[in-house]
């Protein structure tokens, strides 16, 4: 594990636990002292989280080597891929195999799903979960990308070229973060 995830970590642990403080949940007294206004103290905490989460996305997402390559790992029925990383990084490309949708998790860690190679004949769906680490997705530029999204503390980027002909195949990314993002490009 990098320094930089590591701090991050602690700095998401730091908050999580001046948050359970202000809220009565666990009570330190020598982590309790407030003497803003709540709304400062609140906004104070946010940044924290903010910056603790973006040190650990971007400490994966700016080392290459950190990216296991691995086979797609199908499914139990057949077709749809099933991806779960904690703690680490891994990269799944299709070169020219049939894509049939994808389940991706991500806790403290991240995901890279490179499509542009994929074969997309049909509607299909992508459903992720984050959990303090990030995903990123590469789209083809013949399909059209849709995206839903329940997001807390993170988000989703949608950075594709969009294709304007209703004919062709969407993507339908269905997303719930919590303290992580999504990354939609081509």
């Amino acid at each position: 594990m990098k320094p930089r995830t590591i701090i991050g970590i602690i700095f998401i642990v730091a908050s999580l636990l001046k948050l359970a403080t202000i809220w009565g949940i666990i009570h330190w007294s020598w982590f309790a002292n407030v003497t803003e206004s709540p709304w400062a103290t609140y906004f104070y905490i946010f940044v924290v989280l903010y910056v603790g989460v973006n040190l650990i996305i971007n400490s994966y997402r700016r080392d290459p080597d950190q990216w296991l390559q691995r086979p797609l790992p199908i499914g139990e029925d057949g077709k749809r891929i099933c991806c779960s990383v904690h703690y680490g990084g891994d990269e799944y490309v299709y070169h020219g195999e049939t894509f049939h949708g994808a389940r991706l998790d991500a806790f403290c860690g991240g995901i890279r799903l490179d499509l542009r190679e994929a074969v997309i004949t049909e509607d299909e769906e992508i459903d992720i979960h984050t959990f303090c680490g990030g995903i990123e997705l590469f789209v083809p530029t013949h399909v059209n990308v849709v995206v839903k999204s329940r997001s807390f503390i993170g988000g989703v980027g949608n950075h594709n070229t969009h294709t304007a002909d209703p004919q062709a195949p969407t993507l339908h990314i269905v997303a719930s973060n919590f303290f992580g993002g999504v990354n939609v490009k081509n």
